[in-house]
């Protein structure tokens, strides 16, 4: 019991409940190994007795929680009748995030952050609906052999004007770790906060047209060209790695053209407007060219960021340090553009970009932030009926305690970094901001337990932040999600995410749920990227895929025939409401009829993904697999796989027969449903 009082004191489970009639209790080794991860020692009797009683003397102790929270116009946090605010009334402040003040009537003083959060997050300005797309696999004929951000510029642009869109939704676009090859992944990043400068349009940096090297800005474009004709027409895969070996090579070239002076000016505000967190991201850049991508493998002094050796050195390559900084500015300026191109589209968001759940151990948010990650920790899931050995995602958590201490600086960094040019923002794994599945280093993810977070004053953040940009949160909330966290969140004004073929009446008999009985405050989708694309599905060929991966965990004849019972009662749901015409067997027509479904449900947002507008029979990404299958290298193509560009997809007669059926105004506002 002693063990189990600690770790309730610091958030830590010990047993979990993967359906509401089981529970199951986690080892005391995990608990502990948790705790050690958090500097508490549970490891002898007698350091457990220690450090329960250092918490309970702490607590009696302690005037103040590190940080506090106030929402909207409800009153401030409860203070006890001892305490004195100093400073302005707590009822008077604006929404921010403020120093409380405090002293107790026997004269000691405290401290802590104060979060005035408004009530909820802003929604859409408008039902919308949107394209859900993979910006690698948009390629153009501009394209250096992947999708960027000048191909993101054009098809939002092409997309509010002629099909009346919303919002396009892209995948993160974190800075990724380096290395042979460069994990494609865009979900496991070095960096959240910062993009990566290979979604860079080389040709769109203004300092390409003043170039004197041109003989070799002339061969790294012939380059690129081969390049991208060797995904388009040969129909190999996206080579991430070759696609920056060009570009920073283009971009090297660039770097030497001297600023003009008010892009220099532009450039310095950038630089201190953004601090020690770019500093930070182009050391560890800058540091990677010399001694690889594991900062662990540095020299003793780098590896700590706030080290002499680490000054020294970064002093030392400050003009690779200058240039990765430069290419963060870029980045920076091309969103901005894409996020403008978008809204003078009449998009009533524009670009919604997306955060992942957590960075890569080597990466340079984990070497700059190294106090407020859990060393020897790794999110992941527990197991339940999807994956019975529950999954490990190779990403160290924040420590909750590290936040709160720090008034959630780094998780508000973050925020802002990426709600800078956004109109919407996207949370993998919503539930996070609740709680995380960490599994101790070398151990199975059925070896995990949870960990909890403060959600108010996360959400809270998340509000302030997206009300300071204007920008809408949609919050991905499929699979395991403890209850409450769903009512809490839309409580705040957050989305979720509803996917066709999981709505269900599950309460029930279990069969499609009506459109009118859909929760209106969510995102409403027939696929995902990590899901079949819905030709796939309608056809049973991702049943085909994964039997040829051996992937099923039943006989290839069983997976058929449940796949074709699933699809058949969708097909026999969407007649009954008369939007499937008599026309059995026509793919694209099924096609139209799951998305006139989603134009009757009252969902906020509906998201088209792109491939299906073309009929795209494969996923992006196929969970279970990492060599088997190329997960994040894949061009949109037609049904046959042939890749097809940005202009053949914006010309596609499948496209336009399916956009018919969206109303220029969104959603709801006479859109053809059949």
């Amino acid at each position: 019991m002693t063990l189990a009082r600690l770790a309730a004191r610091h958030g830590v489970a010990t047993s979990y409940s993967p359906s509401p009639d089981v529970t199951v209790r986690v080892p005391d080794t995990t608990v502990v190994a948790v705790l050690a991860a958090l500097g508490v020692d549970a490891s002898t009797p007698d350091a457990l007795a220690r450090s329960l009683a250092d918490a309970e003397a702490a607590d009696a102790d302690r005037l103040l929680p590190p940080t506090l929270v106030r929402w909207g116009d409800a009153p401030g946090p409860d203070l006890c009748d001892e305490l004195t605010v100093l400073g302005d009334p707590i009822h008077q402040l604006p929404p921010g995030v403020h120093q409380l003040d405090v002293r107790h009537r026997d004269g000691r003083t405290a401290s802590a952050t104060l979060v005035v959060a408004p009530a909820a997050v802003p929604g859409p300005p408008a039902r919308a609906h949107g394209f859900l797309v993979q910006l690698y696999s948009l390629l153009s004929t501009r394209s250096w052999g992947m999708g960027d951000l000048g191909d993101l510029a054009e098809l939002a642009g092409w997309a509010g004007r002629a099909v009346g869109s919303g919002f396009v939704q892209v995948n993160p676009l974190h800075a990724a770790v380096p290395g042979t090859p460069t994990d494609p992944s865009p979900y496991r990043p070095s960096s959240r906060r910062f993009p990566d400068p290979v979604h860079l349009r080389v040709e769109d940096v203004p300092e390409y047209a003043y170039a004197t090297d041109r003989a070799e800005l002339d061969a790294l474009v012939a380059r690129a060209d081969a390049l991208r004709e060797q995904v388009l027409s040969k129909g190999e895969l996206i080579d991430r790695d070759a696609v920056w070996e060009l570009k920073r090579a283009a971009l090297g070239v660039l770097y030497r053209v001297p600023l003009q002076p008010g892009r220099r000016a532009a450039y310095c505000d950038f630089l201190a407007e953004q601090g020690q967190a770019l500093e930070d991201h182009a050391t560890w850049c800058a540091f990677t060219e010399t001694y690889g991508p594991n900062w662990r493998h540095w020299p003793v002094g780098l590896r700590d960021p706030r080290s002499a050796e680490t000054a020294r050195k970064r002093r030392d390559l400050i003009d690779r340090v200058d240039f990765h900084s430069w290419l963060a500015w870029l980045t920076d300026t091309q969103l901005a553009a894409a996020q403008r191109a978008a809204r003078d589209a009449g998009m009533a968001v524009g670009l919604v970009h997306d955060l992942a759940v957590g960075v890569h151990p080597d990466g340079a948010d984990a070497w700059a932030q190294q106090d407020a990650f859990a060393p020897g920790m790794s999110v992941g899931a527990p197991p339940d009926a999807f994956n019975a050995h529950g999954q490990d995602w190779g990403l160290p958590p924040w420590r909750p305690d590290v936040l709160a201490a720090r008034g959630y600086a780094p998780y508000r960094g973050l925020l802002q970094g990426l709600l800078r040019h956004a109109g919407a923002l996207r949370i993998d794994h919503v539930m996070g901001l609740f709680r995380l599945w960490w599994v101790p280093e070398g151990r199975p993810p059925t070896e995990g337990t949870y960990v909890h977070y403060d959600a108010e004053a996360m959400l809270a953040v998340l509000a302030l932040e997206a009300h300071r940009a204007g920008a809408a949160v949609i919050g991905e909330d499929l699979g395991t999600v403890e209850p409450g966290v769903r009512e809490a969140l839309a409580a705040r004004g957050v989305l979720g995410t509803s996917v066709l073929w999981f709505e269900r009446d599950w309460a029930g008999d279990g069969r499609p749920l009506a459109p009118e009985s859909w929760r209106p405050g969510c995102l409403a989708t027939a696929t995902t990227h990590d899901l079949p694309s819905t030709a796939a599905r309608l056809t049973g060929e991702h049943v085909t895929l994964r039997h040829s991966l051996g992937l099923l965990t039943d006989s290839l004849v069983q997976e058929e025939s449940a796949a074709r019972a699933e699809v058949g009662q969708w097909l026999a749901h969407l007649e009954r409401l008369g939007l499937l015409p008599d026309a059995p067997g026509d793919e694209e027509e099924e096609i139209r009829a799951v998305y006139r479904f989603l134009l009757r449900t009252p969902a906020r947002l509906v998201g088209v993904w792109l491939p299906d507008t073309v009929g795209d029979r494969r996923p992006q990404n196929l969970p279970g697999t990492w060599d088997q299958y190329p997960n994040w290298r894949l061009p949109i193509a037609g049904p046959d796989a042939c890749p097809l560009t940005l202009d053949q997809l914006t010309a596609s007669p499948r496209l336009h027969a399916l956009m018919r059926i969206f109303p220029r105004g969104g959603p709801g506002a006479g859109a053809d449903t059949g």
